[in-house]
């Protein structure tokens, strides 16, 4: 009984600000990554939508979808994030970030890089990350915002079958662009 009073509680609490809310907005991103150690930097893709809750503050859900290489092409990372993340906004077109991110990662081996007799499995896990970083938004038209950030997401892959992959970092940074539809 106390659990669903304390939820009801919040959907109302979260209802209210939303309500007050200075806007809300949706819309595709794209951008460019580097991991620390991967091969070489990549392009990427996904939506993100945000919602302004006062002059100050906003949150941000999004999801993308990025590959990258490890080894040579010994690995193939594909991954689709979904990421929360708080937005402080220092001015009305310049903010801080910070969030968490739940990684859906596939990791495929390429056995013909690896050597003879050396068998691999593909693998699926689940990595939790966080980030921070700052950007800009900056109106666009009626209802229409573009930004721009720029992230540092901290996330360790474990290459537990890749050969000489123990001291492989996947830390990494973003830069985004999107437009957001629908804002104030």
């Amino acid at each position: 009984m106390v659990r669903k009073s304390v939820f009801l509680v919040l959907v109302l609490l979260l209802s209210s600000q939303m309500v007050h809310a200075q806007g809300i907005g949706f819309g595709p991103l794209a951008g460019y990554f580097q991991s620390k150690d991967a091969d070489e930097g990549e392009f990427m893709f996904g939506g993100a939508i945000r919602l302004k809750l006062s002059p100050s503050f906003g949150i941000e859900g999004s999801i993308q979808y990025r590959e990258e290489k490890y080894g040579d092409g010994a690995v193939k990372v594909r991954s689709w994030p979904v990421m929360a993340t708080g937005l402080f906004y220092v001015f009305p077109f310049l903010y801080g970030a910070a969030g968490a991110g739940w990684y859906n990662t596939t990791l495929d081996y390429d056995e013909g890089r690896m050597g003879a007799g050396v068998m691999m499995e593909d693998e699926t896990t689940q990595e939790f990350g966080w980030h921070f970083g700052g950007g800009l938004e900056i109106p666009f038209g009626s209802g229409t915002k573009l930004y721009g950030d720029i992230r540092y997401v901290f996330l360790d892959y474990e290459f537990k079958q890749l050969p000489g992959s123990e001291g492989l970092e996947s830390d990494f940074y973003i830069i985004t662009v999107g437009l957001l539809w629908g804002m104030d």
